[in-house]
């Protein structure tokens, strides 16, 4: 099993970045996505080309400031995923540690750089 692991540190407090983050149904950060939705635990992820993919949400907790999510179905081939977004309140600011465990690990590739313009994205999108 491939394991991919991407950080940033953001200029906004711990408190602002999960906001952001624990609401699932809005992805407006994560570049290439074109629309998401949310119903129950399933979100619907539509990316740019027309790519879809379920994904059921496993983890929002508040306390921890974490959310997991994992890929059930859809266009992407995976026989296992599992992706966890944890935010850490640090110096007034945050730390964002967004990590992948995928199966095929041939998929590690793709999904280490989507991982990596998500947490960029994320970024952008707080900091401006």
């Amino acid at each position: 099993m491939a394991t991919i692991r991407k950080e940033a540190r953001i200029n906004r407090s711990a408190d602002e970045v999960w906001k952001v983050v624990s609401d699932a149904g809005s992805m407006d950060w994560f570049p290439g996505i074109e629309s998401c939705t949310l119903s129950g635990t399933t979100r619907t992820v539509t990316f740019t080309g027309g790519i879809t993919v379920e994904e059921e949400i496993v983890t929002n907790d508040d306390e921890l400031r974490r959310l997991q999510y994992r890929i059930v179905g859809g266009a992407i081939p995976v026989d296992f995923h599992l992706g966890t977004v944890d935010v850490i309140d640090i110096d007034g600011g945050s730390l964002v540690v967004y990590s992948t465990d995928v199966q095929p690990d041939g998929m590690a590739k793709p999904m280490r750089g989507s991982v990596g313009a998500a947490v960029e994205g994320l970024k952008k999108h707080l900091e401006g």
